[in-house]
């Protein structure tokens, strides 16, 4: 485990962001069910049959000190809606990547993500003191790069044929950043689309 992330719980007013556990894996089968998110081509969801083997895989990342996984919870009917994490975590740059989130079919598009992004950026920058916050997604993945914008995040760049995909295609990976001169700016937006959103 680093030095610089640990495990926490992140709660905001309608999701809790619980550090990622082997006992969440039946939730987390029932949440990517809603919608059959591991059919998505360009995403990297489990399958229900893979997600106990994705969660002990987070969590040697975790152990290795490059990653911090989450399952996230409503808090109003303490249902678990799906996953997000840090990653690419660099203790000694305090750079670090939010990534690998999915979420049911019917919490998306419902303010769940504002608030997750809220939740991990707020402890990333003003906890952490990271200097920049970065979002991969792949080229297909037109709504989660929609989503990224949204957030306040700059696009760096585009990384060509980043790397192989699992069905033999490769992935040209968009990154975005957020950096910490421009975090307040952010953070108002999304605390205003949180309060628009209700």
């Amino acid at each position: 485990m680093s030095d610089w992330i640990y495990p926490v719980t992140l709660r905001g007013r309608r999701v809790t962001l619980e550090p990622l556990q082997p006992e969440h894996c039946e939730g987390l089968q029932a949440a990517a069910g809603d919608g059959e998110l591991w059919r998505l081509w360009y995403t990297s969801v489990p399958t229900p049959e893979n997600m106990a083997a994705s969660i002990e895989e987070a969590l040697e990342e975790q152990a290795q000190g490059v990653s911090l996984p989450f399952a996230v919870r409503d808090n109003a009917s303490g249902k678990l809606l799906g996953s997000t994490r840090y990653l690419h975590v660099e203790a000694s740059h305090r750079r670090l990547e939010i990534g690998a989130t999915w979420y049911a079919r019917s919490a998306q598009r419902t303010g769940i993500n504002t608030e997750c992004k809220l939740l991990l950026l707020t402890h990333a920058f003003e906890e952490l003191k990271a200097i920049a916050v970065e979002f991969r997604t792949h080229w297909h993945n037109r709504a989660s790069r929609a989503a990224i914008a949204r957030l306040g995040a700059r696009q760096d760049g585009v990384l060509r044929h980043h790397y192989k995909m699992a069905d033999g295609s490769f992935r040209d990976t968009v990154v975005f950043s957020i950096v910490e001169p421009e975090w307040l700016a952010v953070r108002r937006n999304l605390q205003f689309m949180l309060e628009t959103h209700e």
